[in-house]
Parts: C-alpha cells; sequence; structure tokens
C-alpha cells in the first residue's frame, strides 16, 4: 500500500498540480505531502506492521531497540543464537580497513572462522599483525595508482567475498549554524562513497573475484534521504557523513546493476551502532540506542554476507535487525 501511494504521488508530478492550503499540492485525488510529512506517515505505517510482515526497519534507533526488547528478537539482541559462520571456512576473504574498530573486529571473526584473509590499508596494528593474515599496507582506498598497482600485484588469488569496510567520520562541526567543514566533507566523500567503487572496480578489471564471489559495502544508515526526517529532524547538520553515505550507496546500487549481467552480486549493509573509536562521540547514547561491542557487530555482518547473493543484489540491508533500509 505505500508502494502504491508513493508511485501514485510520483505520477502526479506529470500532472497539473493546484497549491492546497497548508502548502500541499492536489492532483486529482492525489494529495503531495512535504518529505518530513510523507517521512511520517511511512513510519507510522512501518510501526503498525506485524512481524511477519515486515520488509523495512523503523528509523528511529531508540525505538527500534526498545521494539527488539519488547518483542524478544534474539536475531537483533544476541547474534550468537543465529550467526553460524562455518560457511567462512576456505573462503578468500578482503577487507579493507582492517587495522582498527569495526574492520579489525570482522578479520578477527573470519580469521576464527578459518577464512583465508586479505587486509588492505593504509597501515597495519599490533592487533592485527598477531592474526597473521595477509595484510598489504600503503594502500590508501583514495589512491588510484596503489589500489591497481601495489593491492592488484600483492594479493595473489581471486577473493569470494570483498568486504569493502574502509570509512571515515570526523569529529568536526558541520551545519550552516557552526560553519561547514567543505574540505572534510570531499574527503568523505573521496573515502567513504568513492572508495568503495575503486577497490571494486580494480578488482574486477583485474580477474580478482573470484567466481561466484560477491562485493560487500559497509555503508550506513546515515544514507538514507528518507530517515534524515526521524533521525535529523529540526537539526540536519554532519552533512559530508550523510553525503558520503548515500553517494556510496548510490554508487553502489549502480554498481549492482552493471555487474549483474556478470553474476556479481553487491550488497549494502548498515552495520548497526557498534562501539568504536568512530562512534565514542556518541557515546553518551550508546546504550539508550543498543550499540554493541565491535566483535557483536563483526558477527552481524558476517551473518548478512553470507546472504550477498544475486537475489539480494542492490539491497540495503540493516545488520541489527535483517530488514531493509530505504533510499
Amino acid at each position: 500500500m505505500l508502494c502504491k501511494t508513493l508511485l501514485a504521488a510520483s505520477a502526479a508530478i506529470a500532472s497539473g498540480l493546484v497549491v492546497q492550503p497548508g502548502g500541499r499540492l492536489r492532483s486529482g485525488s492525489v494529495v503531495m505531502m512535504a518529505g518530513s510529512e510523507q517521512a511520517a506517515v511511512a513510519q507510522s505505517s512501518l510501526k503498525a506492521q506485524a512481524a511477519s510482515e515486515r520488509v523495512y526497519t523503523i528509523a528511529d534507533q531508540p525505538e527500534r531497540f526498545a521494539r527488539a526488547k519488547a518483542e524478544g528478537n534474539q536475531r537483533y539482541l544476541n547474534i550468537d543464537t543465529v550467526f553460524d559462520g562455518s560457511y567462512l571456512k576456505g573462503k578468500r576473504v578482503m577487507v579493507t580497513g582492517g587495522n582498527q574498530g569495526l574492520g579489525l573486529a570482522i578479520v578477527t571473526e573470519l580469521v576464527a572462522q578459518g577464512a583465508d584473509v586479505v587486509v588492505v590499508g593504509r597501515r597495519s596494528s599490533d592487533e592485527l599483525d598477531a592474526l597473521g593474515c595477509q595484510v598489504i599496507t600503503g594502500v590508501d582506498v583514495t589512491d588510484d595508482a596503489a589500489i591497481k598497482g601495489k593491492m592488484i600485484d600483492e594479493m595473489g588469488a581471486p577473493v569470494d567475498f570483498v568486504i569493502n569496510n574502509a570509512g571515515y567520520f570526523p569529529d568536526v562541526k558541520d551545519s550552516v549554524a557552526d560553519g561547514m567543514s567543505f574540505d572534510e566533507g570531499l574527503k568523505q566523500i573521496n573515502i567513504c562513497a568513492l572508495g568503495p567503487l575503486r577497490v571494486s572496480e580494480a578488482l574486477q578489471t583485474a580477474g580478482k573475484i573470484a567466481n561466484g564471489g560477491a562485493i560487500v559495502v559497509i555503508s550506513s544508515q546515515a544514507g538514507s534521504a528518507e530517515w534524515r526526517f526521524t533521525q535529523n529532524a529540526d537539526e540536519g547538520g554532519d552533512y559530508g557523513h550523510h553525503m558520503s553515505r548515500a553517494a556510496c550507496n548510490i554508487g553502489a546500487v549502480l554498481l549492482s546493476e552493471e555487474l549483474k549481467k556478470l553474476g556479481v552480486p553487491v550488497l549494502m549493509l548498515h552495520p548497526g551502532f557498534n562501539k568504536t573509536g568512530m562512534t565514542s562521540k556518541y557515546a553518551h547514547i550508546w546504550e539508550v540506542e543498543g550499540a554493541v561491542d565491535a566483535s557483536v557487530g563483526a558477527k552481524r555482518v558476517l551473518y548478512e554476507v553470507k546472504g550477498a547473493t544475486m537475489e539480494r543484489t542492490g539491497m540495503f540491508i540493516n545488520c541489527e535487525d535483517g530488514l531493509q533500509i530505504p533510499w
């Protein structure tokens, strides 16, 4: 019903529209709503759905966490009840940005499950070195030459899974009121949006993605335009962060369409709210919003990586509950 409503509203744009009291537009029986009002209607509809009917998750993070607790949703509250990483044994997996935070936790779990792991990044760490996997350093996801040169030259055999994890979220002021951080915004777009494309394009072109292999992009719920009306209501802000993740998502969707004929799926994942250095500035809301240790977040991610199939290519999944996130 929600999809039909949105399609009807879109079709009305091409017809004659009349401004009605309250700022709404009317054409025949179709009423066009402001973005925030449309998002509110959509969220209300989603919240009313029974668990068995859900395809999309809800935007309000504290409410999403509270709902999971009220329903006893073990998929959300205790990933160990559903996670089985045995599918990773013997699989060759490449991870970008695996020297710290969530990336390091993903690599740690991959190694524990018997995967053959290749980590690509600017530098290693003592914790990463201790895992004994292949580490290719000196490769920044913004550096075309290093990606197509050093990364490809050193990685060896093709990989079964590519996990584009490298990201950047600086603790800077970024609003009209406090001043925009345009340089930092461009840096975020370069790393978070163009980075996965550079890496994926280089691997695919060089034949480094194995037959039956898949590309996974660690994105963020921050890239959902619809959810800004809930999560950034009356505030806005963090322009570079949200724009970079939205750009990341559109790039991954386009990539999924281009690679569809080659049988290479592309899956976007919001890893959930994880307690890492990247999110430390939000430590004061970690508990109320259900933030988890990176080791838990890693299992959530890898649980969804198994579902990186052609049937799900181009989807944007929330790793907390396995439901989709709207654009």
